[in-house]
């Protein structure tokens, strides 16, 4: 049975490759007219890189802002469309831009060499430079490359910096998807030096007494030093359009004003207190943690009753369908399973990433309640069935009135379990910009310049979920068994 499970699994993932259409990188060009037919312009950004893009306000006025925000303003204005903006992790970018879930990408971006063999580049819109970040205490020790050789150096994965960062003699270089977790790293010496692009280490540093950052003299090609706007190869007519919009902000010298705007929003993010300011922000992610959750578990519980049917049916190909889903799903990460279903289906059916990680949560929860459920319904002794076969019942009916009360017993802890476990395991789906509370205590870090408080707050947050969900069902486990 396990080399057919194989065999199957092979020929699913054949047909995905198989299946996959070659347009998604290399799209007709109708984009600015489908644009403005939408009436929205849809970017990616990934919004903990202040000045560029960050949170700032309270409650329900929070939003995106900073200067790449401003210059995406100003870009759907000239088109006359709405701007929307989804917020995700820096290395989701590029595929949701392949798979057509964005129509462009203003996050700051260097239009490396490497990346333009995936996507097209607008003209540069803003000259940077690149920085090296360290503890204010280590700033005479750490004060160029040459001194930081050997040791452990922070970089943002899939950016710039990383390739830069090889440029340090013997360095040992840490990849961390997200700026405030290479902050936090810094301050607890877990790395000696984080390389960063220019204005966004000059923020954190003038939020933050214990950093000290300085230009760090790095070999830059001319392409390396500046930032563009990321669309689909092929859509030249919407490139041409940003370009317009991009020449007018240069030619009036716009970005200067942008970037001073983005320094007001951060001044005022800096009064009032940190829970006041913030609560919004926890309340938020803590609901739509609870709200995934528990769809996952009540569509889990859905499929893996059908699952385990399936498993335990005397037809061998249901049989095998069954255990081959399991296998599958099981053997592989929930991670990779939102991402696809997000990215790779998307490309099929335009799912928002509140409906792909529902999708992904449930699905996985199925496969392992699936598990649940038929181990359940094994531990009830086999002579409980043929005693209700002998009193007439039909196999539905025994399984439905004798077998199936008697194995719920057995799997309510496990069952609780898993719904704990979803709890927790749900904080995956903010990899695709779903607010759920991970997503929304990056947020906090990022616009608060805060490493640590919104952490532990967070993990009380989970802990007071999951002690009282545990206490809720120990209740309801010792009802069936007084029963």
């Amino acid at each position: 049975m396990k080399k057919y499970i194989k065999g199957f699994i092979a020929f699913f993932v054949l047909i995905v490759m198989l299946f996959i259409p070659e347009h998604i990188a290399y799209a007709e060009d109708g984009a600015l007219e489908q644009v403005k037919e939408n009436g929205e312009l849809v970017i990616g950004t990934s919004a903990d890189f202040p000045p560029f893009e960050f949170y700032a306000g309270e409650g329900d006025e929070q939003e995106i802002v900073g200067m790449d925000i401003l210059i995406a303003e100003k870009i759907a204005d000239d088109l006359g469309v709405e701007l929307v903006i989804q917020d995700m992790g820096f290395d989701s970018l590029l595929p949701a831009l392949e798979s057509n879930k964005i129509d462009m990408i203003v996050a700051g971006m260097t239009p490396t060499e490497e990346r333009r063999k995936s996507v097209n580049f607008s003209d540069i819109y803003f000259q940077t430079f690149q920085n090296i970040m360290v503890r204010s205490g280590d700033k005479d020790i750490y004060d160029s490359i040459e001194s930081l050789a050997g040791q452990t150096i922070g970089v943002q994965s899939g950016t710039l910096q990383e390739e830069l960062a090889q440029q340090i003699p013997n360095a040992k270089i840490t990849k961390l998807e997200n700026i405030n977790d290479l902050i936090l790293s810094l301050e607890t010496n877990r790395i000696e030096a984080i390389v960063m692009q220019g204005p966004n280490a000059v923020a954190h540093a003038e939020n933050n007494d214990e950093l000290y950052t300085y230009e760090g003299d790095f070999e830059l090609d001319e392409q390396d030093q500046g930032s563009a706007i990321a669309i689909r190869y092929g859509e030249d007519s919407l490139v041409e359009a940003v370009n317009e919009s991009l020449a007018e902000i240069s030619g009036n010298n716009l970005t200067e004003d942008y970037l001073a705007t983005a320094g007001e929003y951060m001044s005022q993010d800096k009064e009032g207190g940190f829970v006041s300011k913030y609560w919004r922000y926890f309340l938020d992610g803590t609901a739509m943690t609870i709200f995934i959750s528990l769809i996952g578990v009540l569509v889990g519980l859905v499929l893996g009753f059908i699952l385990s049917l399936m498993r335990l049916a005397k037809n061998v190909i249901i049989r095998f369908l069954g255990s081959s889903y399991v296998e599958f799903v099981r053997g592989t990460p929930l991670l990779i399973q939102v991402m696809f279903i997000y990215f790779g289906v998307g490309v099929f059916f335009n799912l928002p990433a509140l409906t792909a990680g529902i999708i992904a949560v449930s699905l996985n929860s199925g496969a392992y309640i699936c598990e649940i459920i038929r181990s359940g319904l094994n531990s009830v002794d086999s002579g409980q069935s043929e005693a209700a076969r002998s009193l007439g019942m039909s196999r539905n009916q025994a399984m439905r009135h004798i077998i199936f009360p008697q194995a719920l017993k057995n799997i309510w802890p496990a069952l609780g379990n898993e719904f704990i476990t979803i709890i927790k395991e749900s904080s995956i789906v903010s990899v695709i910009g779903v607010g759920e509370l991970i997503f929304q205590t990056r947020v906090v870090r990022s616009a608060s310049f805060e490493g640590i408080l919104p952490l532990i707050i967070t993990m009380m947050i989970y802990f007071v979920l999951t002690f009282t969900l545990t206490k809720i069902l120990n209740y309801f486990e010792g009802r069936m068994n007084h029963d």
